[in-house]
């Protein structure tokens, strides 16, 4: 792994310091995720520029899923709380420490692009079914 020195403004640290805080990472493990993230999202060209807080990130799979910008949270995990489990938006905000606003985006990206994530859904569960046996 390579060193680079990060000069940040203070409020543009603090905040990140925050957000990694919330996720349960260290400040240098979230500027390396969102990195990541960003280098990913332009390599790829997958997001959605009308949904500024989803992007999309590789899992064990190699299949790009949607998940919301600068977390591990996937727009799927969303759907599910809000369709199967009738939580509202509020309430997976708070379970996902996380605002009203990127729950509710993450719910219009879901129905935005639903045939795609139902997609995926669908085939993870058949691979469930194929390791379970």
């Amino acid at each position: 792994m390579a060193r680079y020195p990060l000069n940040l403004p203070q409020q543009l640290k603090q905040e990140a310091e925050s957000w990694a805080q919330r996720q349960g990472i260290s400040l240098n493990q979230f500027i390396l995720w969102a990195t990541a993230e960003k280098v990913g999202a332009l390599n790829q060209q997958l997001d959605d520029p009308q949904f500024p807080q989803i992007t999309y990130r590789r899992g064990a799979s190699g299949v790009p899923t949607p998940v919301i910008r600068g977390t591990g949270i996937r727009v799927q995990a969303v759907a599910i709380a809000h369709g199967q489990w009738e939580m509202s938006p509020s309430a997976i905000a708070k379970q996902y420490s996380l605002s009203v606003k990127q729950i509710e985006e993450a719910l219009a990206f879901f129905a935005a692009h639903r045939a795609e994530i139902e997609s995926h859904m669908t085939l993870e569960e058949k691979l469930v079914k194929e390791l379970n046996g």
